[in-house]
């Protein structure tokens, strides 16, 4: 568990990752409510899913910050448990609705998936769990990417990692794209900014900008 107060925002966060992907599912929410929301549900979604039962909490929102398998291998089961809305970016909505293709791509198990409920856009602030939180468009991983903030926190997705970026030869990524984007949209937000990442340890755009190897001579 995270509890920090960073930018006049106090959260607590819980993340989870098991295999095959070790994609990080986060779970967030304010210490005094009992209102969190899933960013991200993927195979770890039994994990928060009890959670969930044992805080005896309410999920309020299901937030994808894009539409690869392992970002919503769980969306359906959390559907299943709880009516909570589904946000996406349109642009990936193709990816999203071709989750068997996807599946079958990476030889795992096909998975139902409900229909979206809300489209995520640029520089839209979402008000949800007693939580404000801007979306900014960032594609190059996927089309529809979208990095999610609040306050000094930021839900990156596979944008940036610790010391690398996310993987840009599936349908869709653009080298190029995803380079422009860490320079334009995520590098601006400051020094003091802590990444959540969709895979790996959290970071700080501080240490990504003077480390990682993908940044280094391109900012």
């Amino acid at each position: 568990m995270i509890d920090k107060k960073l930018g006049n925002v106090n959260l607590v966060i819980e993340s989870r990752a098991v295999h095959p992907f070790y994609k990080n599912g986060y779970l967030i929410g304010k210490p005094a409510s009992c209102q969190v929301v899933y960013v991200d549900p993927g195979d770890e979604v039994e994990l928060v899913l009890d959670l969930i039962d044992e805080r005896q909490l309410e999920l309020v929102a299901i937030l994808l910050t894009h539409a690869h398998i392992d970002h919503i291998s769980g969306v359906s089961r959390v559907r299943e448990k709880h009516l909570a809305p589904i946000y996406l970016h349109p642009k990936d909505l193709p990816l999203y609705e071709a989750l068997p293709q996807q599946a079958e791509f990476f030889g795992v198990s096909r998975f139902e998936i409900p229909p979206i409920d809300e489209d995520l856009v640029d520089h839209q602030i979402l008000q949800i769990a007693g939580i404000q939180m801007k979306v900014h468009f960032t594609p190059g991983h996927s089309p529809g990417h979208v990095c999610l903030e609040v306050g000094q926190h930021v839900f990156c997705g596979d944008v940036l990692f610790q010391g690398s970026i996310g993987r840009t030869d599936l349908p869709g990524g653009s080298y190029e794209v995803l380079i422009q984007t860490i320079q334009e949209r995520i590098i601006p937000l400051g020094d003091d900014r802590i990444l959540y990442p969709g895979h790996g340890p959290q970071t700080t755009i501080k240490q990504e900008r003077r480390s990682n190897p993908f940044l280094i001579g391109s900012l």
